[in-house]
């Protein structure tokens, strides 16, 4: 079961949802390496970055699926992350040493969000059937 699809089985319980994402999400510290290789090891800022958009990707799913939305638009879930991390991710960013404009944004948030489909959960978070 990707990342997405448990959240939208505990999306139902958003406070303990929320949670149990955060423990289970990527950590931050192995995006960085994906995505600023670069920037090792002297990137907090960068990771700092990471953890709010990854954070703000996960509270915009919880809340959709909360919602009953979970489907939701594409545009409009980013729109949303950006709206809540997207200052501040830029500013951390460029402390680092990153040129951000809006596009770069938006495609790195798309990578957290590729790399949190794709993340492995462990076989006892899966539903069982029945």
């Amino acid at each position: 079961m990707s990342f997405l699809g448990v959240l939208e089985t505990v999306g139902k319980d958003f406070a303990k949802g929320l949670s149990w994402a955060v423990t289970y999400s990527v950590p931050v510290e192995k995006l960085l390496v994906l995505l600023f290789p670069e920037l090792q090891p002297e990137a907090a800022g960068a990771v700092t970055a990471l953890t709010l958009i990854q954070n703000a990707v996960l509270m915009v799913e919880q809340k959709n699926t909360a919602m009953g939305a979970q489907g939701g638009s594409g545009a409009q879930k980013l729109s949303e992350v950006l709206l809540l991390a997207g200052g501040a991710a830029t500013s951390l960013l460029e402390k680092a040493g990153v040129t951000v404009n809006q596009e770069y944004l938006e495609h790195l948030t798309s990578a957290v969000v590729s790399i949190l489909n794709v993340q492995q959960m462990p076989a006892a978070t899966t539903p069982k059937a029945g």
